[in-house]
């Protein structure tokens, strides 16, 4: 895999530099279009997708030059299939940066394993894993998603405002799930929350009895499930609503989406949740309309933003080479400059291209912190007569 930078760069390098590359380059999507995730995964893509046709529409972008993109399935779990996308990428379609993946441990793994060796710039939208943040990266990993870390912060101050003040919990039995589940119970506990179980299970199975038995005989005024809203996490709830053990749960960020709101609507009225978010995904609206994907999805403004920053990047730096352009994230995602929102990616580029800086905000307010992560805004939600609704932003 080496071998491919090798002859990516000395190719650049031959051209003379951005200013002499090809007309055209293209970006890796690489997201989980099948697995327990599956349902993010179109209005994510098309997110990323639409940034980077304004890009490229724009004619403003590096002399002229045209962005494509192409997809590839990580498929959210299989780490060795997410691995071969990735290698894909970069050895067949000569990507010049991949943005995904989906899911925490399909991202490591195509990161650690294709990426990283190849000397490719990855930026995800939604892998959330406080793991991501210690790996070895070589400047090379970014993500516009904050880490979970935080998420189990925000998690425990909604449940404790709201007078929850014990909880059961289970979470798919994965990076993702473990280091939420970790993150929440040390961040609840230690603002004086109990939590009375905190255990695994397995997707994919037809039967969650067991697993919501021993939720229900641990106790607690509600229950936090920290799954996938296309695996396990709709068999919990239905066991748990079955049989009586909980009608009131806890919906982090990989649980909220139109499949848990269309299945169980007002049957789970009152539960609280949280996703990253923030007031300026309003703006992503007409965009979404306007290229034929919600515009307000979770995680589709960081999928907007993954794009826009890794191009604007390129721009600054006068490159496409991912080994010359990673150094100018940070530069591009946070002040000082201009402030970017969406639509004005053009606006961005032209700024650049004569010298000046920007401060993208995008769709998700991002800024980048160390090493290579999103300070991250969450949008906090609630069912109210069977749908998801927002009731703030924190």
């Amino acid at each position: 895999m080496k071998r491919i930078l090798m002859a990516t760069t000395a190719a650049v390098f031959a051209a003379g530099g951005a200013q002499a590359q090809s007309e055209e380059i293209t970006i890796g999507i690489l997201l989980g279009f099948t697995g327990p995730a599956e349902s993010l995964a179109p209005p994510m893509a098309g997110a990323a997708e639409a940034a980077a046709r304004e890009v490229s529409e724009s004619g403003l972008f590096l002399d002229g030059t045209t962005v494509s993109t192409t997809r590839g399935d990580s498929t959210c779990i299989d780490a060795a299939a997410a691995s071969a996308a990735a290698e894909r990428l970069i050895s067949s379609e000569n990507v010049s940066g991949i943005i995904g993946a989906l899911c925490s441990g399909a991202t490591g793994a195509a990161f650690q394993n294709v990426a990283l060796p190849n000397g490719m710039v990855m930026i995800s939208p939604s892998a959330t894993s406080p793991g991501l943040s210690t790996i070895e990266d070589n400047g090379l990993f970014f993500r516009t998603s904050p880490s979970d870390a935080r998420q189990g912060e925000i998690m425990a101050d909604i449940l404790l405002e709201n007078d929850v003040n014990s909880v059961a919990v289970t979470y798919t039995n994965n990076d993702y799930g473990k280091g939420l589940a970790d993150a929440f119970e040390a961040a609840y506990t230690e603002r004086g929350g109990e939590v009375t179980i905190n255990i695994p299970h397995e997707d994919g199975k037809a039967d969650y009895s067991a697993e919501v038995a021993s939720l229900a005989s641990a106790g607690g005024e509600r229950l936090v499930i920290a799954g996938y809203l296309d695996q396990g996490g709709p068999g919990i709830i239905q066991a748990a609503l079955d049989t009586g053990a909980f009608d009131m749960f806890h919906l982090p960020d990989a649980m909220i989406g139109d499949t848990i709101e269309d299945r169980f609507g007002d049957q789970i009225e009152g539960s609280l949740g949280q996703v990253p978010g923030s007031p300026n995904a309003e703006l992503m609206v007409e965009i979404g309309e306007a290229n034929d994907y919600d515009g307000t999805a979770p995680y589709a403004p960081e999928g907007y933003d993954a794009m826009a920053l890794m191009l604007l990047a390129m721009q600054a730096a006068g490159s496409t080479d991912p080994q010359v352009y990673k150094d100018h994230l940070f530069d591009v995602a946070n002040a000082p400059g201009e402030e970017i929102l969406p639509g004005e990616l053009a606006k961005a580029l032209e700024i650049l291209a004569d010298g000046g800086e920007i401060n993208y905000e995008g769709g998700s307010a991002v800024e980048l912190i160390g090493p290579g992560e999103s300070a991250g805004s969450y949008r906090q939600i609630e069912v109210v007569d069977g749908e998801i609704t927002t009731v703030g932003y924190r």
